[in-house]
C-alpha cells in the first residue's frame, strides 16, 4: 500500500488504472474512497462542484468492493472506483433538484434505474454535481445554485448542462462523473475541459429515474480521461463486459468525413487552429480525411426551437408558470419560446427530422466517422455572462450549435480532447455503434496525442 503522498496522487489517475490496481490488490477500494472524499473536503471550489457529497454511501459501497476484491468475486474492472453523478439522476434518500429552485427539497425514495445498475456493478458513488438549471443550457452558468469553473480558465465556465459532472473529473474530485445529453450537455463540458465524453444513442441507457429535459433527445454518458475510461464506464451504465480495448487500431486508410455544413462557420481562431491540427495529425497517422456536405442538416437545424424546446416547455410548463421568480430569467425565457410552437408545427419538425435523418445514413454510410470541431468558441467569462442580454444568448446557441447535430441525426457520437486547452475534436459515428465508436476512438486518441 502506498504512503499518503502517493495515495493523493491517485486522484489523477484513470478510473481503468485504478481498477487494475484494486484488482492487484495495489490499492484497497476503501482508501480510494477516502482520498477523493478527502480531496473534496478540501477543494476550495468543491461547493461550487458539488451539489451534495455522500460519504456514508460512498464508504459503504468501498467497504463491500473491498471485500469483493479480497475474495476474488470482483464485479467489473471498475468495482471500488469512486464516481459522481450529475444531480438530476435520482438517489434514494438524496435530494436531488436539476440545479432548479423549482425542484428545491426534492428527495426521491429510490435510486434511477443506471445508478441501480452501476453500483450493482461496483461502482462507488461519491455525490451528486452541480448542473445547469433543468438541464436547459450548453454554458453551465447557474446563479440559482453554483457554477463550476473551467479547469483551463477560473473565471470561465465549465460548460453544460453536465458542468460540475466535468469539472469533478477534471479537477481530480472523481475518477468518471455521469451525465447526461440533449443537445451537447456531455460533449460541451467535455471538450472545455479536455475529457473525453461519448452522446450514447437515443435509448441505449435508461431514463427511468432521472429527471428529463426532453426526453426524446435525453441521452446518458459518462465523462472519462481517457477513451478507455469511457468504454468502461458505459459497460458498467449497461451491466455489461467491457469490449475488448486492447491494442491500438491502426488509423491507416480509414475514410473519415470533415463536416462542413454550418459547424465550420463563425469558428472562433482558436478553436479553428485547434481543429486544423487535429485533422493533419490524423493524416499524418494515414487517415483519409475528405471535405463533406449534408445540406439535410439544415431543416433540422432550423427546427431545433421546435424540436426541443416545445417539448421542454410542454414538460415544465406547470411548474414554470407556477413560479416563474424562481428561475434564472435567460433559461425561464428559453422554456417560455416553447409557447410559440403549435402541435402541427411540433408533428412537421419531426416528419422533416426523420427524413434528414435516412438521408444523413446514406449520405455517410462510406465513412468510418464524421469529424467537426465539438465547440466552435472557447468557454466564455462567467462575469459577460452575467451581463445577460444578447451576449448570453447568443453565446449559448453557439455553444451547442455542432454538437446538436449528432442529438438531430440520432447518432452515437463522441469528443476527444486535441491536445489545445477547450478545443475538442467531435467524431460522430452510427445510431447504435458505441462499441465500434469507441474502437475508433483510441485509435484516433492515441493520434492526437
Amino acid at each position: 500500500m502506498q504512503g499518503v503522498e502517493g495515495m493523493q496522487e491517485w486522484t489523477g489517475w484513470s478510473a481503468s488504472d485504478l481498477g487494475r490496481a484494486i484488482g492487484a490488490g495495489e490499492i484497497a477500494p476503501e482508501a480510494l474512497a477516502q482520498v477523493f472524499l478527502d480531496a473534496i473536503a478540501a477543494h476550495p471550489v468543491a461547493d461550487r462542484i458539488y451539489a451534495r457529497v455522500t460519504p456514508e454511501r460512498a464508504l459503504s459501497e468501498a467497504r463491500a468492493a473491498g471485500a469483493r476484491a479480497r475474495s476474488g468475486r470482483r464485479l467489473s474492472l471498475l468495482d471500488g472506483v469512486p464516481v459522481s453523478w450529475k444531480d438530476l439522476f435520482d438517489t434514494a434518500g438524496v435530494g436531488t433538484e436539476a440545479g432548479s429552485a423549482l425542484l428545491q427539497g426534492r428527495v426521491p425514495e429510490r435510486d434511477c434505474d443506471v445508478l441501480r445498475v452501476a453500483s450493482a456493478m461496483g461502482l462507488v458513488c461519491l455525490g451528486k454535481t452541480h448542473m445547469s438549471e433543468l438541464a436547459f443550457s450548453g454554458l453551465g452558468l447557474n446563479p440559482v445554485t453554483a457554477t463550476p469553473p473551467c479547469v483551463n480558465d477560473p473565471q470561465a465556465v465549465a460548460g453544460g448542462s453536465s458542468s460540475g459532472a466535468a469539472a469533478s473529473v477534471a479537477f481530480g474530485l472523481a475518477a468518471a462523473a455521469v451525465g447526461t445529453d440533449t443537445g451537447g450537455s456531455v460533449r460541451i463540458p467535455a471538450a472545455w475541459n479536455d475529457l473525453v465524453g461519448p452522446k450514447t444513442t437515443s435509448g441505449l441507457l435508461s431514463l427511468g429515474g432521472v429527471v428529463p429535459l426532453a426526453a426524446k433527445f435525453d441521452t446518458v454518458g459518462p465523462l472519462t480521461r481517457t477513451v478507455e475510461d469511457a468504454a468502461q464506464m458505459l459497460a458498467a451504465l449497461l451491466g455489461g463486459r467491457a469490449m475488448d480495448m486492447r491494442g491500438v487500431p491502426d488509423l491507416r486508410g480509414l475514410r473519415f468525413g470533415a463536416l462542413q455544413t454550418i459547424v465550420t462557420d463563425d469558428l472562433r481562431e482558436g478553436p479553428a487552429r485547434a481543429h486544423d491540427a487535429a485533422l493533419e495529425r490524423l493524416q499524418a497517422a494515414g487517415a483519409v480525411i475528405e471535405p463533406v456536405e449534408a445540406p439535410e442538416i439544415t431543416g433540422p437545424m432550423g427546427d431545433a426551437p421546435v424540436l426541443f424546446t416545445a417539448e421542454a416547455w410542454g414538460t415544465w410548463r406547470a411548474e414554470i408558470e407556477a413560479r416563474p421568480d424562481l428561475m434564472f430569467a435567460p433559461i425561464r425565457e428559453r422554456f417560455e419560446g416553447g409557447r410559440a410552437f403549435s402541435g402541427a408545427d411540433y408533428v412537421a419538425a419531426w416528419q422533416g427530422l426523420e427524413r434528414a435523418r435516412r438521408v444523413w445514413a446514406e449520405r455517410m454510410a462510406g465513412y468510418d466517422a464524421v469529424l467537426s470541431p465539438t465547440a466552435p468558441n472557447l468557454p466564455p467569462k462567467m462575469d459577460r455572462l452575467m451581463e445577460q442580454g444578447p451576449y448570453y444568448v447568443t453565446e449559448n446557441l453557439l455553444t451547442l450549435r455542432n454538437t446538436r447535430v449528432g442529438n438531430l441525426m440520432g447518432l452515437a457520437a463522441v469528443t476527444l480532447p486535441t491536445g489545445v486547452a477547450s478545443c475538442g475534436l467531435q467524431v460522430l459515428g452510427r445510431a447504435g455503434g458505441e462499441a465500434a465508436l469507441l474502437r475508433l476512438a483510441l485509435g484516433i486518441e492515441a493520434a492526437l496525442r
